[in-house]
């Protein structure tokens, strides 16, 4: 695979992970920021969820669009630029001097975030060939996000608390500049699919119905879901999300190949994501607030508060690596979603009141849970796609959980917004509603995916 004697593979995973984890930083690290802007720009909590959800929803939006746009140009092209937009928005957002401006580029981080994650996957796929090589580096991958998932509260807090909320954006330049390097100079390129074309008209439709989605949940929080915007939001996802839907049937080159959906694999495993980011991106969403506006924590306080979670979710996706390796990726993927249940099962428990203790053991039991299945969910897909194919199925795959994300928040802040009292109540709710979905999920991997053995070559779809 490296021709060239100076290019490593581990160099190769380092750059990935790099990339996947500062996009993954910047889910999480804006959390413990909120009340902070909020104070600088006077924005109100809607705008606030918009502050995230911006970003995460061009993420989640552009997904399929730049997994086909990896597998035509090549994945390495595809990253670099991608990683570049994102360092370059990341800029515009330490300097914004309001909340649209903040809101405009976070949407440009989220672009960016969208072209480099379904080629960092291709570029581990085409790196490490060896199936057991790959799922360990697909662990790393993986755990390396998750502990940037885990560590942004906290990196959030230190940066807040001594640089102010703008150095949570700037400190992704230096990050960029070294991840952009180490790609060009020892990632490998994929093969180019020239059949693979932009479908322009599917990428519209698609945007627009998950926007309508998001904005619908998110001003049900404060005008109810019996509001007009409400409805006008649900009737335009209904409406575009059919049209989508119409328009990849007739296209030559769609951008969601509907053939993806015939494979159990691509389909349980984008569900199951789509369960795990609602939970979690939601809960972390909620436990900022919880822990700033309930308890009255600052910003370094929240941070730390979250510091147990960030350690667990770190060693639990290396166990996921060792199990998958072992005992298949299906394991992982059952108990995973077991304690990640359970943990927000218990969260329905806690009051104002509760002690640190009890709140904690369950926040541990949902990121050790989280953390063991989403590795292998990616795995999964990759042993299911043809190599020409990973880029979009990649797409699909995170697609489906940057949706989860966005509605994670957009539901989780609808139910605990406003007062103190409200919010706790809205928390027993919400983490409920997490805790069925992932219940759902769960289901869905004992009843579609087949129990199996130590990873195998990947199988090819034809």
């Amino acid at each position: 695979m490296y021709a060239h004697p100076a290019r490593s593979p581990r160099l190769a995973l380092l750059a990935t992970s790099l990339g996947f984890a500062i996009i993954c930083l910047d889910v999480t690290v804006v959390n413990v920021a909120l009340k902070r802007i909020q104070e600088t720009l006077a924005v109100d909590s809607a705008q606030l969820e918009w502050v995230l959800n911006a970003y995460t929803l061009a993420f989640a939006s552009l997904l399929l669009s730049a997994g086909a746009l990896g597998d035509r140009l090549g994945a390495r092209r595809v990253f670099v630029g991608g990683f570049f937009v994102f360092t370059l928005a990341s800029v515009a957002c330490g300097f914004a001097p309001n909340a649209l401006a903040l809101v405009a580029a976070r949407t440009v981080q989220g672009v960016g975030a969208a072209l480099c994650v379904p080629s960092s996957l291709s570029l581990l796929s085409a790196t490490f060939p060896d199936s057991k090589a790959r799922a360990r580096a697909v662990s790393i991958w993986a755990g390396t996000a998750a502990m940037a998932l885990g560590a942004g509260p906290i990196v959030g807090g230190v940066l807040v608390g001594s640089l102010g909320w703008p150095s949570i954006f700037l400190i992704n330049v230096p990050f960029g500049i070294l991840g952009i390097w180490l790609t060009l100079a020892h990632a490998p390129d994929t093969p180019r699919n020239a059949a693979r074309k932009l479908d322009l008209a599917g990428q519209v439709l698609a945007a627009a119905s998950l926007v309508a989605l998001t904005f619908a949940v998110v001003e049900s929080g404060d005008h109810g879901w019996k509001s007009p915007a409400v409805t006008w939001g649900v009737a335009g996802f209904v409406l575009f999300g059919l049209l989508f839907v119409v328009v990849e049937k007739q296209q030559r080159h769609p951008m969601l190949p509907l053939s993806l959906f015939q494979i159990p694999a691509v389909n349980a495993s984008s569900v199951i994501g789509l369960a795990l980011n609602f939970g979690y991106y939601g809960l972390m969403f909620a436990m900022s607030l919880f822990f700033q506006n309930v308890w009255h924590y600052s910003p370094l306080q929240t941070g730390f508060a979250f510091l147990p979670l960030t350690a667990v979710v770190t060693a639990a996706n290396l166990v996921s690596g060792a199990l998958t390796t072992r005992f298949g990726y299906r394991f992982p993927m059952v108990l995973g979603q077991a304690l990640a249940a359970a943990g927000f099962l218990a969260l329905g428990l806690i009051e104002r009141h509760s002690s640190y203790l009890m709140i904690t053991v369950p926040l541990l039991t949902i990121g050790v849970g989280v953390a063991l299945a989403v590795p292998s969910i990616n795995t999964a897909v990759l042993a299911h796609v043809d190599s020409g194919s990973t880029g979009i199925a990649s797409g699909v795959l995170n697609t489906a959980r940057q949706v989860g994300g966005a509605l994670g928040v957009g539901v989780f802040g609808a139910l605990v917004a406003g007062a103190e009292g409200r919010m706790v109540e809205g928390l027993h709710s919400a983490v409920l509603i997490a805790a069925a979905i992932l219940a759902a999920g769960l289901m869905i991997a004992l009843a579609t995916m087949r129990p199996t053995g130590p990873t195998t070559q990947p199988e090819s779809t034809g």
